[in-house]
């Protein structure tokens, strides 16, 4: 018993240091993931707004088009001049009124400034996405790095030990793939 009592346990406060660094780093690619989801959420709804919008004007256009088709011919069947002339005057309007929605670089609400607006964000939706699967993988190496830790401690088998430090190393990697470059592996 007394011999028991005097055992070396630097080993066991290294796997503990150990757990606490994973649980470190765990909370950090929780973090990261949770972030990265609610961002790729707001940029999916942001380009879902947009896309509406976008879809909006496409039917304002066509319904301005068919306006001006269906006056043609009541401009071609106008004896009066004047009348003639109110046709194409409003004819025109609706013309720039179709020119103007479909780029309006000045308030960027055209189709085309839309659209470059909807597919930036869904850009930034799908690097988020990707970001929070790396994090999320990440978060899993390092819940199952202290789960080997802490059994290495209970069974006293350094290999256990060696693959938790293993499974923390792939989890930095893949938290790290997370923040600085998301989109350069796929799962």
């Amino acid at each position: 018993m007394a011999g028991h009592a005097h055992a070396d346990h630097t080993g066991d406060k290294r796997i503990a240091l150990l757990i606490s660094i994973l649980a470190l780093f765990l909370a950090l690619a929780e973090t990261g993931a949770k972030s990265a989801q609610t961002e790729a959420i707001t940029r999916n709804v942001e380009a879902a707004n947009l896309w509406s919008f976008f879809q909006a004007r496409t039917i304002r256009q066509t319904t301005l088009r068919a306006a001006v088709e269906e006056t043609e011919l009541d401009r071609a069947a106008a004896a009066d001049p004047a009348l003639r002339q109110a046709i194409e005057a409003q004819q025109k309007a609706w013309r720039d009124t179709v020119a103007r929605w479909e780029s309006e670089p000045a308030t960027g609400e055209g189709r085309k400034e839309l659209s470059e607006r909807a597919k930036a964000a869904e850009a930034k939706r799908d690097r988020n996405m990707a970001a929070y699967h790396h994090y999320e993988y990440g978060a899993a190496a390092f819940q199952v790095a202290i789960v080997l830790a802490s059994a290495s401690i209970i069974t006293a088998v350094p290999a256990l030990a060696l693959g938790a430090v293993a499974l923390g190393v792939a989890g930095v990697a893949l938290t790290g793939i997370g923040f600085f470059a998301p989109e350069a592996v796929h799962f």
